[in-house]
């Protein structure tokens, strides 16, 4: 009989597992700092009449974003599992209440929320704040009428339902004001 010489075998598993642990570390980081950007996407609904969207709140009562003229109105696409969503939550709490204080001259503001639980939302709400209206897209009308394919997306339209500006990524409370106050100045 022979004898072989075989190293011992090495634990590689604990190297690994750190090295997927450091990497997913750094992710996060990076998530957590990224500062909300101002990406706005060409659309052909732009300078157009707004889709006849409809929804419902959560107390099964109907939205229709037509009824909404003669407002601004700011529409953020939203689920509760969204990290940007989560990171721009704060810069939206502080936009409500810049616009609330204007009065009626005050932007409304909706989330719009896509195929997500209700008691995922209303938890999500709970933890982060943000008292606004929230409006389930149950039939998809808002998805498919404004062509939503990922979260965040935000649309601004002006108070005679035309479609003034749409944001493809997180949005600040400086750039939605600054947007819509553009927007009036220029109207």
């Amino acid at each position: 009989m022979s004898e072989s010489t075989t190293a011992p075998p090495r634990k590689v598993a604990p190297f690994v597992a750190g090295a997927v642990a450091l990497v997913l570390a750094v992710l996060f980081g990076v998530l957590l700092v990224v500062e909300p950007s101002s990406d706005t996407a060409e659309t052909v609904l732009l300078d157009r009449a707004a889709p006849a969207a409809v929804g419902e709140f959560d107390d099964g009562t109907a939205f229709e974003l037509s009824r909404r003229r003669g407002s601004w109105v700011v529409l953020n696409f939203f689920t509760s599992t969204c990290i940007p969503c989560r990171n721009e939550h704060p810069e939206l709490i502080e936009f409500v209440d810049q616009q609330r204080s204007l009065g009626v001259n005050g932007a409304e503001f909706y989330t719009i929320v896509q195929n997500d639980d209700p008691a995922d939302v209303a938890a999500f709400f709970d933890e982060f704040g943000g008292d606004w209206p929230v409006v389930f897209d149950v039939d998809y009308s808002f998805q498919n009428g404004f062509g939503v394919a990922q979260v965040p997306e935000t649309w601004i339209i002006d108070p005679n339902g035309i479609v003034r500006g749409r944001v493809i990524s997180e949005v600040s409370a400086e750039f939605l004001s600054t947007s819509i106050q553009d927007l009036r100045e220029r109207l």
